[in-house]
């Protein structure tokens, strides 16, 4: 399908800040049901993916749905910002208790290309958030030593992939 090939079994994060090109690289990438998106799972809570209220309970939702796929073996893509907070931390360690790989693939795009996509987007997210996301960016090093057995450079698949 493309360069990125993942184990069957991964627990894959997709990093970047919104407008980054995480959700777009998703669907061109990994099936609807291997990917696990907080937005998606934003709107099932609320009706509405942009409502940020909802997001504690989206999460809850995502966390549930990606306990049950890497218990089973299943390829699991997160599609969030994967940021801030405990998101990574907590990937890192159900896909430890599940003895399951762990991927990152790091949306490590300049600035002012994610504003510009930002705009562009039917959902654009405040530019001030975007910036605020934009410098919480770990290094691919950063990234490995948190425990990721594996790092891709997501422009380094696009431009070699598909």
């Amino acid at each position: 399908m493309n360069s990125l090939t993942l184990p069957a079994d991964a627990a894959c994060a997709l990093i970047g800040p919104p407008g980054s090109g995480k959700s777009t690289f998703a669907r061109q990438h990994f099936r609807p049901t291997q990917i696990v998106s907080s937005d998606f799972c934003r709107a099932l809570v609320a009706d509405d993916e942009r409502d940020q209220s909802a997001t504690g309970d989206a999460f809850e939702v995502l966390h549930s749905i990606a306990d049950k796929r890497l218990r089973r073996g299943l390829l699991t893509v997160i599609d969030a910002t994967n940021l801030g907070g405990p998101d990574r931390p907590w990937l890192l360690d159900r896909a430890r208790h599940w003895q399951r790989p762990l991927v990152a693939v790091l949306f490590d795009v300049p600035l002012a290309i994610v504003q510009a996509q930002n705009a562009d987007r039917a959902r654009v997210v405040p530019s001030d958030v975007v910036s605020e996301f934009h410098a919480l960016l770990p290094t691919v090093d950063q990234l490995h030593d948190e425990g990721w057995d594996t790092v891709h450079l997501a422009s380094t698949i696009i431009r070699t992939g598909r």
